[in-house]
């Protein structure tokens, strides 16, 4: 009896830790100067004296302190498919506007004050693509970010989505003058005045993106925000009013070019027929860039006016889909259209220049 309760003891004490091993030898030495029976030894053991040796085992030292069940495991957050279609939409925006601007770049004799707007407008598009892109990271790999990187990210994309509805503005204004004085505008508009225009839209952009970071934010009032958090509801309506506004102002710039057009065709009766065809290919252009423009943004800047923060996400998601689309077009319509860009393209691509395009004639469209 003695040996086999020494076994019992050394077995014990290499099991257990250090306390709970001389905790364990006490009571082991005060069995053996008892002298019980094997009887009288079970009985005594009770099941909470049994309970307390599976509480010590289960505190060992050699398992861990904590234990992390499945239920404690902190989960990792569900991936939207809205999220990831516009984190895609904003890869594929800073591909296109990143070859844009290489282009624009490294071809010397894409210099003139249209290209300088070409120019600010796929920057602009750039970061509006980068900042999609930011986002992304910062809500699924950066989960529980503090407050200034929820305002950074507000204040990229709505600098760079306002630049980029102003460049587009701002291109349009200069179509309709290189068309409205047509023999003296081009002499007239230098590349200071351009950077100048330029430099104001940026300015004017970054201030109204940095708003929700000066205070005009609703990260502590949950009710005041619109449906883009951290932007209060009252600067997101400032902002669609302003979008209206310059969507009523392109569509009568782009009114006024189609009847320049059609005047200058009219004009020059030897080549009526001819003219006649290009102005209006050229008005059936200008007619798709506008309805492109209008279904993009409408949708989303109607809807900030009458939603907030209380409206399901998917309607939010639906309108800010189209809008962010806006911006994978706009390479293709004011950039790679553009005869130029075009020539510089297949010169860094191919090494030549195909005949069809240095025979092809300038329509009202181009930019």
């Amino acid at each position: 009896m003695r040996n086999r309760s020494r076994q019992t003891e050394a077995f014990v004490v290499m099991i257990l830790t250090p306390a709970a091993a001389a905790a364990a030898a006490a009571a082991m030495s005060g069995l053996n100067s008892s002298s019980v029976d094997p009887v009288d030894a079970s009985t005594s053991l009770s099941p909470s004296s049994s309970w307390g040796l599976s509480e010590e085992l289960s505190n060992s030292s050699w398992e861990p302190a904590v234990r992390m069940t499945p239920e404690l495991q902190p989960a990792a957050p569900e991936v939207s498919l809205w999220h990831m279609a516009l984190c895609v939409t904003g890869t594929l925006i800073s591909c296109e506007n990143a070859l844009v601007i290489a282009v624009l770049f490294y071809t010397p004799t894409l210099r003139a004050p249209m290209f300088v707007l070409i120019g600010s407008l796929a920057a602009a598009d750039l970061l509006a693509g980068l900042g999609l892109v930011l986002n992304f990271v910062f809500t699924y790999l950066a989960a529980g970010s503090p407050e200034p990187v929820s305002l950074l990210s507000a204040a990229l994309l709505v600098s760079a989505f306002s630049a980029s509805v102003l460049n587009i503005l701002a291109i349009t204004v200069d179509r309709y003058l290189s068309l409205y004085n047509a023999l003296t505008y081009h002499t007239e508009r230098t590349l200071t005045f351009t950077y100048v225009m330029v430099l104001f839209i940026w300015l004017s952009c970054v201030t109204l993106g940095l708003l929700p970071a000066l205070g005009w934010n609703c990260l502590r009032d949950e009710s005041a925000c619109s449906i883009c958090k951290p932007v209060t509801k009252s600067n997101a309506v400032a902002l669609a009013v302003a979008f209206l506004l310059v969507f009523a102002l392109m569509m009568q710039l782009y009114l006024q070019i189609c009847k320049i057009a059609f005047r200058h065709a009219q004009q020059i009766a030897v080549q009526h027929q001819f003219l006649a065809i290009s102005t209006t290919k050229g008005v059936s252009t200008l007619s798709a860039i506008l309805c492109a423009f209008g279904a993009c943004w409408l949708p989303f800047a109607m809807y900030s006016i009458v939603a907030d923060s209380s409206y399901p996400a998917v309607y939010t998601y639906a309108t800010v889909l189209p809008a962010t689309c806006g911006s994978v077009i706009n390479p293709v319509i004011y950039a790679f259209r553009n005869p130029d860009i075009q020539k510089s393209l297949w010169m860094a691509c191919c090494g030549c220049v195909p005949s069809n395009l240095l025979l092809r004639p300038r329509a009202s469209s181009d930019v």
